[in-house]
């Protein structure tokens, strides 16, 4: 596949995909799979060797933010993250306030790691807790319990790392009342960042048959959750995300702004010059590939001006701040604007806040947005 890209004109962030994993999930359709052998430093080289291949394409640019994800980043031992670390640093300039984020399991989290991330340059830790109840977390498949979750939080905060966690509702069992205990705990926790998922039911995954006529109302829950954590300091600032002051996720906003990213390691996909791709997703794929001399894409493409823009409104909706209607027609053009106005109106006005300056989803709106967006695209 042809590569158009040309060098970022301005700040960028990084993705970095760690395909490992100590045991799959039963609802985890990521790319990620228990590393045989000697497989973790095999993807480290061919890590190495990708980012050679961009930085000869695009220089050195300089990361905004920068975000280690999987799978399980902690299944790579201290040592590793040592060498990840240099083989970033030979490849990336870091702004003076680069926010640096790496995904933790708490069963996999260890002083060691924390040593390194502290001395280095990671600024943010996001613990995947998933739930507080130990029942919840065997049905789930994850290898931790609650107690280890609170003390891979505490020992993150005691490390001076600002915290996000993730917690699931609409869980098989779960009721209202331990919903509402996990989402208690976690405010409790010292956790500055709250990210909440509803399950979902993929293919490829243990829990593909499960009936989900049966699972809890995600709805309710949700709702709760967004009465809840604002009266505890956390704005929602996103449909499943929920921040103290100063402490979103700039990482994630650049995506829902449509800022460019270069996604690197397998699966993992970017945005850059207008072209986005997605990287092979098999380990062994994304090692043959680049090791070849060659980029790993699998997929790539350009969007038209209408696509680009109906995917973008889609992405800003997400967001509280919305779209903002200078900006957006600025872009896109007046029509644009106009049409996602449009569009919303189909729906019932508590759904939405449309006034000159914009439009945004009301918290109800938030709530039922999948149905909003399937008008958009």
């Amino acid at each position: 596949m042809n590569n158009p890209f040309e060098p970022p004109s301005g700040r960028l962030a990084l993705y970095v995909h760690i395909p490992f994993c100590e045991r799959k999930c039963n609802y985890c359709a990521f790319e990620s799979a228990v590393p045989a052998a000697g497989e973790t430093d095999a993807y480290l080289d061919a890590l190495g060797r990708e980012l050679d291949l961009w930085q000869r394409r695009i220089g050195r640019p300089l990361l905004e933010t920068c975000y280690f994800g999987g799978g399980t980043p902690t299944v790579l031992s201290a040592a590793q993250w040592r060498r990840l670390a240099r083989i970033v640093e030979e490849h990336f300039y870091f702004a003076d306030d680069a926010e640096v984020t790496a995904e933790a399991n708490p069963n996999s989290l260890n002083a060691d790691q924390l040593r390194v991330w502290r001395d280095w340059r990671v600024t943010r830790v996001s613990v995947g807790v998933q739930s507080f109840d130990d029942a919840e977390l065997h049905a789930l498949g994850r290898l931790h319990n609650a107690c280890q979750a609170r003390d891979a939080i505490s020992a993150s905060l005691a490390s001076g790392f600002a915290v996000s966690l993730d917690l699931m509702f609409a869980l098989p069992g779960q009721t209202f009342a331990g919903w509402a205990a996990s989402l208690h705990e976690a405010v409790r926790s010292g956790a500055g960042h709250i990210s909440l998922y509803q399950l979902s039911i993929e293919k490829g995954t243990p829990w593909e048959t499960l009936d989900q006529t049966k699972l809890p109302d995600g709805y309710e829950m949700y709702r709760w959750a967004q009465w809840y954590l604002p009266r505890k300091g956390f704005g929602q600032y996103e449909i499943a995300n929920f921040a103290k002051p100063g402490l979103c996720s700039r990482h994630n906003l650049n995506y829902w702004r449509e800022g460019e990213y270069l996604g690197a390691g397998p699966a993992a996909a970017g945005y850059l010059g207008g072209w986005r791709w997605k990287n092979a997703g098999s380990l062994s794929a994304y090692i043959k590939r680049v090791n070849a001399g060659t980029f790993a894409f699998a997929s790539g493409e350009r969007l038209d001006a209408e696509a680009s823009a109906r995917e973008a409104s889609v992405l800003a909706l997400r967001t509280a701040a919305g779209i903002g209607r200078k900006e957006f027609a600025g872009r896109y053009g007046t029509a644009a604007f106009d049409y996602v106005a449009d569009r919303l109106r189909q729906f019932p006005g508590d759904l939405y806040e449309l006034t000159e300056s914009g439009v945004r989803l009301t918290k109800k709106g938030m709530r039922v947005a999948n149905i909003i967006w399937a008008e958009l695209v």
